[in-house]
């Protein structure tokens, strides 16, 4: 018999820097993009003008969103690899006092005093996992297992990309009414939103009309405002 513990379940990733921008970046991306068509189709009916506009506005949109995850991302990442390295040497010039403290975090835990002190002193013989097991006691990160920046900005891009296309779909196709954008985007809206619940514990139908929710009282505020502002010939 082994003596090593059978795993009899196991959890998804829930640390990684992709899924957060994908599903951020696909909502804001047809969301957005959805709004800001139907608030051109508000003010005009060149079919040409809200397609330019549904264009700029997926560019724009997807260019944003890649650099403010690469920065936000980026900077989190500097933020905690700092602070590993703070961690790193104190555990280098005060080894007994960490070790100390790591015990101690042990105990506060529920292990008994000796068994805390044993368990501290074999972590602290191995540098690495010693380094390993303070940051993600005192940080919550482990050092190789940081987010990477050029992920979550692709992710974002690609994502708020795919997103932004489809309200601009039907328009680039022939369409010549906001009628059809509005389908295609409340389709994808209520499709996206019950996608997101394969990964929460939320229902499918309830995420679904809750994101069509969303996207639609947008696209209905930004879709009064351009009628507003084409109705007075600005």
């Amino acid at each position: 018999m082994s003596g090593r513990a059978e795993i009899h379940h196991q959890h998804r990733d829930v640390t990684g820097g992709w899924l957060r921008p994908s599903v951020f970046g696909a909502m804001d991306g047809l969301v957005s993009n959805f709004a800001l068509i139907a608030g051109v189709a508000g003010g005009t009916a060149n079919t040409r003008v809200i397609a330019l506009g549904g264009v700029a506005g997926l560019a724009a949109g997807a260019l944003s969103m890649a650099g403010g995850e690469y920065v936000s991302v980026a900077s989190q990442r500097e933020l905690a690899q700092a602070e590993i390295a703070v961690e790193q040497r104190e555990l280098t010039r005060h080894p007994d006092d960490e070790q100390a403290e790591l015990a101690q975090t042990f105990i506060d835990k529920g292990v008994a005093p000796d068994l805390a002190a044993e368990v501290s002193r074999q972590i602290s013989g191995n540098p690495d996992r010693a380094l390993e097991v303070h940051a993600r006691n005192e940080l919550g990160v482990a050092p190789g297992e940081l987010p990477s920046p050029m992920v979550a900005a692709v992710s974002s891009f690609l994502s708020f990309s795919v997103g932004a296309v489809l309200p601009l779909l039907p328009y680039l196709l022939g369409a010549r009414e906001l009628v059809f954008s509005a389908v295609v985007s409340c389709l994808a809206l209520f499709a996206a939103g019950a996608l997101v619940s394969a990964v929460t514990a939320r229902s499918w139908w309830f995420s679904g009309l809750r994101q069509l929710a969303v996207g639609g009282v947008a696209a209905a505020v930004t879709f009064g405002v351009g009628n507003l502002i084409g109705a007075a010939g600005v």
